[in-house]
């Protein structure tokens, strides 16, 4: 296998954790010269970006005031500090757009932040996105009420998430989501679609059409495996489920090809396989790929500009005994532990209906917590895959070659 590479984390004796954004968006310029990365070397999180060839990081925002409370981030700030899940990057123009002390923000390589729009008092947000053509923002939104608890009493786990069924609370409660588009350039609301009774925490305009908006229900209280990708398109205001079948299956981290026509996602299957799965905008067709028995460590799927995908889990080699990880993060709707050791390049066979696995390094990751998951990218080239990891006390960014 192949050697990681420490992009971008704590040196000897420094204590400090480094991530990538999500990976609902890139984390690199689009000539891959320039990695964008969050980072609480200053004691609160802050963007930074780091050039590739130089190795010089330049810290993009003055965030001085913690982490703002969102989705994954439960037991932060309400109203105060960087939105670690909001941040997202445009790759083509080298901007960066985030949520901090609920300002909407946006910023630029040789710019000042820039402070949007604001979001309302009773809501809170989750992961944003920017359209392929730089033009729109979509923020989504959930009234507040969905996350109203002490974390103190009423958090578990590492991340001090609710006790409470969050969705149980939309439903019981008819508590609404809100998929808010914003001009990047006025910060004006363009429009505000309100999702009933729903929780989103994913949001992704379609690269090719940027009047589609793919959005998600999350940690569903029931039927798992129809409830998870819906697509919203602004231009007929018409929403549409797209996996109707296998109500107890679950399905999660639903991403678009670049031609906005393929909807790859994974999750597992009731009788408990994992497995990867494709959907076909313009037919309508559904392709799923189980995985084998064994491969029952929890991953994230991604893939490259060719739609070959990558993997930070499920893999492992025969006979192979795994860690055991004490992982507070294993209490959601997937029964797979979240104890995946590699990154490997994928190479699925949609129609014949089998994967290629090319194991490429360990990553070491010990999964505890959300930023701890290693969530590899492709760069756009895509001769490198760029993840997180935490296999001491701090979390770094690693690379590793593709090809």
């Amino acid at each position: 296998m192949k050697e990681r590479m420490l992009i971008s984390g704590a040196k000897e004796g420094e204590r400090f954790d480094t991530q990538l954004l999500y990976f609902t968006c890139s984390s690199l310029s689009i000539d891959d010269r320039r990695l964008y990365i969050i980072s609480d070397r200053t004691g609160s999180p802050n963007v930074f970006v780091h050039d590739l060839q130089t190795g010089e990081e330049r810290q993009l925002t003055d965030n001085q005031n913690g982490t703002l409370k969102s989705y994954v981030y439960f037991d932060c700030s309400p109203h105060r500090g960087l939105g670690k899940a909001s941040v997202c990057l445009d790759p083509k123009r080298d901007v960066i757009y985030y949520i901090q002390d609920d300002n909407i923000c946006r910023v630029g390589l040789d710019a000042k932040p820039v402070v949007l729009n604001r979001v309302p008092s009773d809501r809170v947000t989750a992961f944003t996105h920017v359209s392929d053509d730089g033009r729109l923002l979509c923020v989504p939104m959930t009234d507040a009420r969905a996350l109203d608890y002490d974390p103190d009493t009423e958090g578990s786990g590492l991340d001090r998430r609710p006790i409470y069924n969050i969705d149980g609370r939309v439903q019981e409660e008819h508590l609404n989501s809100y998929l808010c588009v914003y001009d990047t350039e006025t910060g004006e609301m363009l429009y505000e679609k309100t999702i009933p009774i729903c929780w989103i925490t994913h949001v992704q305009f379609n690269p090719a059409n940027p009047n589609i908006i793919m959005y998600n229900h999350e940690w569903s209280a029931f039927d798992c495996g129809i409830r998870r990708i819906w697509v919203y398109n602004h231009e007929t205001d018409e929403y549409t489920n797209i996996r109707k079948e296998g109500r107890e299956d679950w399905v999660c981290h639903e991403m678009w090809s670049d031609d906005g026509q393929i909807i790859i996602y994974h999750g597992g299957y009731a009788d408990g396989l994992a497995m990867v799965g494709r959907y076909d905008m313009r037919t309508g067709k559904r392709q799923e790929i189980s995985l084998p028995k064994d491969y029952n460590a929890y991953g994230h799927f991604t893939m490259d500009h060719q739609q070959t995908l990558c993997c930070d889990g499920y893999f492992k080699f025969p006979d192979e005994i795994k860690k055991v990880w004490n992982n507070s993060t294993d209490n959601g709707p997937d029964p797979h532990k979240k104890d995946g050791e590699y990154i490997s390049r994928v190479e699925p066979d949609w129609d014949g209906g089998t994967l290629k696995w090319i194991p490429l390094c360990k990553h070491s990751s010990d999964w505890l917590g959300q930023d701890a998951h290693p969530h590899p990218i492709y760069s756009h080239k895509g001769d490198r895959i760029f993840f997180n990891s935490r296999s001491d006390k701090d979390v770094q960014v690693y690379a590793v070659e593709a090809i």
